[in-house]
């Protein structure tokens, strides 16, 4: 497969500094070599959106920091996006904060449509990223990303790349869920999301969930782009990352989910966010990453 790598060291969207790190510690934990190693070809590894320094920029909106910086730049990112999507090559977006999944399912999203094709997105993460401007309690944009891809919330957001929804969020499964503000909560209720939480998992065991995704999917979608946050693991496998909660995926789970999402042969694109170096431990977090990145582009243990 032709892999592009697009790094996107964004972190406006965050509290806490550092993610913008991320994909030069990905890179250093051996990324392109894991890649190559499985049969990839990668044709493009770079970061072609020029990101701005954010302690020169205004905040702006309260309740959607840094918003026009992180227009710019994800809508930059989604015709790179885009363009390795049209050529039914793979894009793989290094993070950044969770905010560059706009640019990422803004590029997925024109894709679908052009072609004719029903999008999923698979959203592991610890959060919901399904706020507003209207409940966020943060005023963070990784906070609203994956409600403006559903076509809620601020029509700069809503409307970035192209006018309208980039997902139908009824095709959007949440897994690994366990710290949602109210007001996203009932939001994602409302829209029709699919949801398997901590509990859910806990209750019904890892691979039962794991099959009600691939069933999910199978059913509902064409293609699939997968967004994976490293604080859906506990804090105990990756410490290095912006907002850890306890209680997490451990790191057989998350390494069998890339697996198995990689055996439906439906994966057409991902990205890797939330990876912070100066939180981290000897590189361990974006080590981690890495491997999932492998498995879910084909790596297999025997």
């Amino acid at each position: 497969m032709n892999v592009h790598i697009l790094e996107m060291p964004l972190d406006f969207g965050a509290s806490r500094h550092g993610a913008d790190m991320g994909p030069s510690a990905i890179r250093l934990a051996g990324l392109r070599e894991k890649l190559e190693g499985l049969g990839h070809q990668i044709v493009r590894y770079d970061a072609p959106v020029n990101i701005r320094v954010q302690e020169n920029e205004k905040i702006g909106n309260p309740k959607a920091k840094y918003l026009e910086p992180i227009v710019q730049s994800c809508t930059e990112l989604a015709g790179y996006v885009k363009q390795a999507g049209q050529s039914g090559e793979f894009p793989l977006v290094l993070g950044g904060d969770h905010s560059v999944v706009l640019g990422s399912l803004a590029g997925m999203g024109a894709v679908a449509k052009e072609k004719g094709k029903k999008l999923g997105v698979l959203y592991v993460d610890a959060h919901g990223d399904f706020n507003t401007d209207q409940t966020t309690p943060t005023g963070n944009i990784h906070g609203e990303c994956m409600a403006a891809s559903c076509g809620i919330g601020l029509s700069e957001l809503t409307n970035l790349y192209y006018e309208g929804m980039k997902v139908d969020p009824k095709n959007v499964c949440f897994v690994g869920s366990r710290d949602l503000d109210a007001g996203e909560r009932k939001l994602m209720k409302d829209a029709g999301v699919t949801v398997f939480t901590m509990s859910d998992i806990e209750r019904q065991g890892f691979a039962a969930i794991v099959k009600k995704v691939i069933v999910f999917f199978k059913s509902h979608v064409d293609m699939v782009h997968v967004s994976f946050d490293m604080d859906v693991l506990d804090p105990m496998f990756a410490p290095g990352t912006g907002v850890p909660v306890p209680a997490g995926l451990n790191t057989r789970e998350a390494l069998l989910l890339m697996e198995e999402m990689s055996e439906i042969g439906m994966v057409c694109s991902a990205d890797i966010v939330e990876v912070n170096p100066i939180l981290d431990v000897r590189n361990q977090t974006a080590i981690l990453a890495v491997a999932l990145a492998s498995r879910l582009l084909g790596e297999k243990l025997y």
